[in-house]
């Protein structure tokens, strides 16, 4: 049976920074998850702002190679990432990610596989490929800023409930039908 709901602390939803928003969303997911609630049970637009936040974390940090080598080119996921860029409204980083998708989607196989399997770091003509210094760069994505539009997906969403921390404890222990240990 799904869980129906996107859950947000209150905290969270009151915070000034936006990223508390997906990073309460994050945290919610990852104890949904540590207590055995599988994907396939889990609202579907909070796991997709979850992966959306992994996606842009990925690249801020090491550039479009870095999120294709740590996810390993996952197609699903690749998906549900290039679906919740048209769902937010992103069209910029949707360009973007399209135009960089292509590039490793033009490799071969044999390619691509050296890549994933290989290091990152040193000398990497594929990641300097990839890398083509325009990944989240202002002068590509103008003002289109990722980290707000996900969080105010999140808090406008119609499945979404903002909750003090110990009543979304609560709403998931009555859906597990058992207590959840609080750290």
């Amino acid at each position: 049976m799904e869980f129906g709901s996107i859950l947000i602390s209150e905290t969270a939803a009151n915070s000034e920074n936006p990223q508390d928003v997906i990073n309460s969303n994050i945290s919610i997911v990852n104890l949904m998850r540590e207590e055995k609630i599988d994907d396939e049970n889990i609202h579907e637009d909070a796991l997709m702002s979850y992966y959306l936040d992994y996606y842009a974390s990925q690249c801020r940090e090491g550039n479009f190679a870095q999120f294709v080598y740590n996810s390993g080119w996952n197609k699903e996921l690749n998906e549900l990432i290039e679906e919740g860029l048209q769902i937010l409204g992103a069209e910029k980083h949707l360009a973007l990610f399209q135009e960089q998708s292509k590039k490793v989607r033009l490799m071969s196989s044999v390619k691509l596989a050296k890549f994933l399997k290989g290091k990152l770091e040193g000398v990497n003509p594929i990641r300097d490929l990839l890398n083509n210094g325009t990944a989240f760069s202002p002068e590509i994505l103008g003002d289109e800023n990722l980290v707000t539009l996900n969080a105010e997906f999140l808090k406008n969403h119609p499945d979404t409930q903002i909750l003090p921390v110990e009543a979304i404890f609560e709403l998931l222990e009555d859906y597990l039908e058992r207590e959840i240990t609080r750290n």
